[in-house]
């Protein structure tokens, strides 16, 4: 092989590998994840026991549940396909918990009690936002983890 030939094909291959740095530095962003400011995070971890009668709402796709011990204002089990349960924060997430924060349930969406926002259950969407907010928050999921019979819900 020629030492001209090695030299530029050297050449060729650290200039790939500076381009490619340079890509990967410059794409990312530190502020690319906006946390919601109503709502800090918190620590918990529980779990519940579908067979129990308490449960029979998450045995059917489409069942929701509101449990008060947990969360801000509480956290709300959905049953997404039989399969797959989501968790979601109760308090809404477009304001700081007060008296009228606690969304409730209607069928596969919740509402907040203060401004009747709206959120999919399935998705955890702002249904209805309004016009004049700029900052616009989706519901706040929690983990689930199924074990048997039992759902395992943290944060």
């Amino acid at each position: 092989m020629n030492l001209s030939y090695i030299v530029a094909n050297s050449f060729k291959n650290k200039m790939k590998f500076y381009v490619l740095m340079t890509y990967i530095f410059v794409s990312c962003n530190k502020n690319s994840v906006t946390r919601n400011p109503f709502l800090p995070e918190l620590d918990f971890e529980f779990s519940i026991n579908l067979n129990l009668p308490l449960y029979d709402n998450l045995k059917f796709t489409g069942g929701s549940l509101l449990i008060n011990d947990f969360g801000h204002k509480g956290i709300i089990l959905y049953n997404l396909n039989n399969n797959n349960y989501l968790a979601w924060e109760a308090s809404c997430p477009n304001h700081n918990p007060n008296s009228c924060s606690k969304t409730k349930l209607l069928g596969v969406l919740t509402e907040c009690e203060c401004e009747y926002y709206q959120y999919s259950l399935a998705t955890g969407q702002l249904l209805n936002p309004s016009p004049k907010d700029a900052n616009q928050y989706p519901l706040i999921n929690y983990g689930v983890r199924i074990s048997g019979n039992n759902l395992i819900i943290y944060n």
